[in-house]
């Protein structure tokens, strides 16, 4: 019988930051450096959000750069949707990524603790731990990503405070290490990246998948768990998630943090995942919400991406072209909210000069830390976000920019990878996109649960 006896691989015993190291810093995630989630900019991003005409805005947005190590960035885009949707998208926000740096941390521990132990049976070089082979990344990730969002949708569910019955949140998530690009989504809310060709032009690649009811493969699994799956009438191009016996809630979308009343019918919160190798031809992602991607092909984001005056103004620059295409093709439309993540994987960014010459002071660069983090409230945070500007304010900008001609008009069709759905869906004229959740009488009523 062999006997076991405890050693310290590699000699002298290195310290290492635990989880329980960073509990006192996560519990007020304003102030974790190199996070941001209001408009601005980091080293090698900038982000930017601005309300619909459909009431509060219920996108949310991240960059994480330095995220567990050096060289590891995060980022994500977070549509709500129904009564408490911009509670539950920055709840998302702010949980996620601390669920995912938990996981790989107790992964890591696991694994440094089972390689103190040598076990022999006589052979002193026969090393039978079970984690002898090194895991690849692209699985770590993935079981990653995985268990984040089930454990994310399981506190969800059990939040005293926060009522997701029939409230919820997309969410499209990346993570950047070294060369690697690891990806996992839910909802509509999209990615791409731009990269060079063989005649040196960039094109666009979708990295993930609109995960709509109107796919296949997720509508046979919501009519298998008994769901239902149709357009209304008045709006054909839009499939909708609806309960067995109730013309209710009628979701946008397959996939979804929350929306615990179709749950039970064929609505999941597992993420699409995947992994991909970056190459110097690749140049930079965008993450964003679908009021983006509703008025704008691919191609397009990334010629107006592209060809934005300073690197920290692309994410501003290309909401507001979206702005301009709703109210161009659907003037009679509510414009939907839109958030965007412009990541440059070179990792650079403007200088500090460049920003001041095109609007952006060192004042409007920094992360709102006055915003609600965790929703925590029992009641949904009405007071006037920062990062959300009132209609007065669009307008005077809009009539600004139109004066300026800053706009960038994009063209051409997009390019992106094999995805078996349209990509350049856009709204019906008169019809809002949102879930139908807050426009029924049963839903619209209803108060949170204290």
């Amino acid at each position: 019988m062999g006997c076991c006896v405890s050693t310290n691989i590699g000699g002298k015993q290195r310290t290492r930051k635990t989880f329980s190291d960073h509990v006192s810093a996560f519990q007020h995630t304003s102030s974790i450096p190199n996070r941001i989630f209001a408009n601005g900019k980091s080293r090698s991003s900038c982000i930017f959000t601005q309300q619909g005409r459909k009431g509060i805005n219920q996108d949310a947005m991240i960059v994480w750069e330095d995220f567990m190590a050096e060289d590891v960035t995060f980022c994500g885009v977070f549509d709500g949707h129904g009564p408490h949707g911009h509670l539950v998208a920055r709840k998302v926000r702010d949980t996620l990524p601390i669920k995912l740096f938990a996981f790989l941390d107790s992964y890591k521990s696991k694994k440094n603790r089972s390689n103190t132990f040598i076990c022999c049976n006589g052979d002193p070089g026969l090393d039978e731990t079970a984690d002898c082979e090194e895991e690849k990344p692209e699985l770590l990730w993935s079981e990653a990503f995985l268990k984040s969002y089930k454990s994310m949708d399981k506190e969800l569910k059990s939040h005293p405070n926060l009522d997701c019955f029939c409230s919820g949140s997309t969410a499209v998530t990346i993570v950047k290490q070294g060369s690697n690009l690891f990806m996992g989504s839910i909802g509509d809310s999209r990615a791409i990246m731009a990269s060079k060709d063989i005649n040196d032009s960039l094109i666009a690649i979708q990295l993930t998948v609109d995960l709509k009811p109107d796919l296949p493969r997720e509508a046979e699994r919501i009519k298998r768990c008994k769901g239902r799956v149709f357009a209304l009438q008045d709006e054909p191009e839009v499939s909708r998630v609806w309960l067995p016996f109730d013309d209710a809630p009628g979701l946008a979308m397959a996939r979804a943090f929350g929306d615990f009343c179709l749950k039970d019918f064929g609505v999941i919160s597992i993420p699409e995942v995947s992994h991909r190798i970056l190459t110097e031809s690749d140049k930079f992602i965008v993450l964003a919400s679908d009021g983006i991607w509703d008025v704008l092909s691919n191609q397009q984001v990334i010629e107006i991406v592209s060809s934005a005056p300073t690197r920290s103004s692309a994410a501003r620059i290309l909401v507001d072209s979206a702005a301009r295409e709703w109210k161009s093709k659907y003037p009679t439309s509510k414009m939907d909210d839109c958030a965007v993540v412009c990541m440059f994987l070179d990792g650079k960014m403007d200088s500090e000069s460049d920003n001041e010459e095109h609007g952006f002071s060192s004042a409007t660069l920094q992360s709102n830390a006055g915003e609600s983090d965790d929703g925590q409230n029992p009641e949904p945070f009405l007071q006037r976000n920062p990062t959300v500007r009132s209609s007065k304010e669009i307008n005077s900008d809009a009539h600004r920019r139109e004066q300026n001609n800053v706009a960038v008009e994009g063209n051409g069709d997009a390019t992106t990878i094999e995805v078996n759905e349209d990509q350049n869906w856009s709204g019906l004229e008169g019809v809002t996109r949102v879930n139908s959740l807050v426009q029924l009488p049963r839903f619209s009523q209803e108060q949170p649960r204290t």
